[in-house]
């Protein structure tokens, strides 16, 4: 899966933002903790990254989703959070579309780890056997259970 021009794609699909509107929607509100120790409550309105996977087919030795943003940041979770309820690929905030500041067109809400693993911007998603290394910087990544 990659997000490429305002589309996810892979070589199994590819999918407008018209298009992950489409799939069933789940709105959370949940607190948002950041790294740097502010916290914020927000709503939040995507697709459950599960259902975009499963659409897309993922190989049986898949292990690791790999997420790439549109202003260089990489990072890597495991199937068991990806695949968790609340992991999802939010295209709205508070009710509204999702504002550029706050990670338009598309951003992962990761909501069991810490602020800084929902990651903005982003660009492609690639799942694989493989764990890429964002060169982790030692926070705890767990946020909830």
């Amino acid at each position: 899966m990659a997000i490429t021009s305002g589309r996810i794609s892979s070589t199994f699909g590819s999918y407008s933002l018209n298009q992950l509107k489409r799939f069933s929607p789940r709105t959370q509100i949940t607190r948002h903790t950041c790294e740097e120790g502010w916290t914020a409550i927000a709503e939040w309105t995507g697709v459950p990254l599960r259902l975009v996977l499963e659409h897309a087919g993922i190989m049986p030795k898949a292990r690791w989703v790999n997420f790439y943003s549109y202003d260089g940041w990489l990072d890597s979770i495991d199937l068991i959070d990806a695949f968790h309820p609340q992991t999802i690929l939010a295209y709205g905030m508070n009710g509204k579309n999702l504002s550029i500041p706050h990670g338009a067109p598309v951003r992962l809400r990761l909501e069991r780890q810490i602020g800084f693993k929902s990651m903005k911007y982003l660009e492609k998603i690639v799942v694989s056997e493989e764990y890429i290394d964002p060169g982790d910087i030692g926070w705890a990544w767990y946020n909830g259970f």
